[in-house]
């Protein structure tokens, strides 16, 4: 085609607001990991200690968030990274982060599926029921299945009729999660004594107290992974919302989110002796049930990480299904993921094999899975650094482009957000690091994503040649190209 005046190019229906945006990316950032990681954050760098390393690690993340709400802005288009990557760099950079994105997103829909069985055995220790296989030394229940495929199905159909009504999903959950979690706060700071934050600092005589602090500090961006959610619904933004506001809830979630974990470790260890309960599955419910000797209110802490875990699954499916969508519109790969529905205007291709993929990889069990959450992380760490990348190339190659949000501090912001996710992907891979993948399994696993990226890459080799950049251009950035 010579001119992009006869290409149809697919588009999404809007109905995303500014509560819905920060919803999606609040939700993601929350999960479970305030409930499951509280032990092993105390354990390594006391209360004090970690609220310090998350906010050191939020600071990064802040950095970062000021590139993506740049580039947001100034592209607001589905699948987010898959357009900044594109417009500043070509195809095949375009096509590395949004294979890297998918597949981050994706294992980690994956994880909070068979997660889901898990945590509901924490409130129900009758389901675990009809042992079917083992791997990697966890058993796989088949009540635990039929969980994760009922919550599959709902997440999927939910994606599948239209962005509002998941958002509807994502806004509903979100308030109910945090109407929940302020009052466990309150009784925690009401009831809580600042005594009980002694040692304000976890050492070891080997290592001191910064290595402890440098420990969950490395974590905090798996943690904070979800607000760059945002970028992928940014084309569905409802008339309400300027291209601005998108850039600036991006930040807003960050630091809500860096308060939210703060506020938790805080009173989680105020409530009790946080040091007798280090090996506690759940530490932050065993605290709050020794303190006040109440079932109903672990019981209301257990639902809120359920909700969690919705909120976070919802937004990391939605992200993911988007993703593939851009990258099927621009024809990186086959294009039947770039289609919508008719009627809903969804990427419901992207939608259904997000489904199909979830539950599959989901039936792997806890302990295969935890594999690819982490190799998950790498791969959203190695978006980040292609974003920041793009955050520079773009203020060179495109200064013109209008920016209804400009970064604080211009290029330096990207020098910084390069070098922390730089950092970042060195805390996952050096050896030493607390956060490094581990041999044989979880390096396996990347290797298959590269191998399996390869093999994509080469299978759309066809769609690729038959499209010439104009069309191309036109189907990933529409007006922007």
């Amino acid at each position: 085609m010579s001119s992009t005046s006869t290409l149809t190019r697919a588009t999404l229906k809007k109905g995303i607001g500014r509560v819905g945006f920060f919803c999606l990316a609040f939700g993601a950032m929350i999960g479970v990991g305030w409930v499951t990681a509280m032990g092993p954050w105390l354990k390594s760098a006391g209360p004090v200690g970690a609220s310090i390393a998350f906010g050191c690690g939020g600071l990064l993340m802040i950095f970062i968030g000021f590139c993506y709400a740049e580039v947001t802005a100034m592209l607001p288009l589905s699948g987010g990274e898959v357009a900044y990557s594109y417009k500043a760099f070509g195809t095949l950079e375009s096509f590395l982060v949004g294979w890297s994105l998918s597949f981050g997103y994706l294992s980690v829909s994956a994880f909070e599926a068979i997660s889901i069985g898990k945590i509901t055995s924490y409130l129900i220790p009758s389901i675990d029921q009809w042992p079917l296989y083992v791997i990697n030394g966890e058993p796989i229940y088949g009540t635990h299945l039929l969980l994760a495929l009922f919550f599959v199905t709902v997440i999927t159909y939910i994606n599948y009729v239209g962005v509002k009504e998941s958002m509807k999903f994502q806004v509903y959950l979100t308030a109910v999660f945090l109407l929940i979690v302020v009052g466990v706060l309150v009784a925690g700071f009401a009831t809580g004594k600042i005594e009980n934050l002694h040692p304000f600092f976890a050492a070891s005589p080997s290592t001191g107290i910064f290595a402890g602090i440098i420990g969950v500090f490395t974590t905090v961006p798996f943690w904070l992974v979800g607000f760059d959610t945002i970028p992928q619904g940014a084309e569905e933004a409802n008339e309400q919302v300027s291209h601005r506001t998108i850039g600036i809830l991006i930040l807003v979630s960050i630091v809500a989110a860096v308060i939210f974990y703060i506020l938790l470790i805080l009173s989680t260890a105020m409530v009790g002796d946080w040091q007798s309960l280090l090996g506690a599955d759940l530490l932050t419910a065993k605290a709050f049930e020794l303190a006040f000797g109440s079932g109903l209110l672990v019981n209301a802490i257990l639902f809120a990480i359920i909700i969690g875990l919705l909120t976070s699954w919802n937004g990391f499916f939605l992200a993911g299904s988007r993703v593939l969508f851009a990258m099927g519109r621009g024809k990186i790969i086959t294009p039947l993921f770039g289609k919508t529905h008719e009627k809903y205007g969804t990427p419901y291709i992207a939608v259904l094999f997000s489904g199909i993929i979830t539950l599959s990889t989901a039936m792997l069990g806890r302990g295969a899975m935890i594999a690819f959450v982490d190799v998950g992380s790498f791969c959203i760490a190695a978006a980040f650094f292609g974003v920041s990348l793009s955050f520079l190339k773009l203020k060179k190659s495109h200064p013109d482009l209008l920016r209804p949000y400009k970064a604080p501090g211009g290029r330096w912001m990207g020098y910084l957000s390069i070098i922390g996710s730089f950092l970042v992907l060195l805390a996952i891979t050096i050896p030493v690091s607390p956060a490094a993948l581990k041999w044989p399994l979880e390096w396996m696993v990347l290797i298959g994503v590269i191998l399996l990226g390869i093999l994509l890459w080469i299978i759309s080799k066809k769609t690729r040649k038959e499209t010439k950049t104009e069309e191309r251009d036109y189907l990933i950035l529409g007006e922007y190209k």
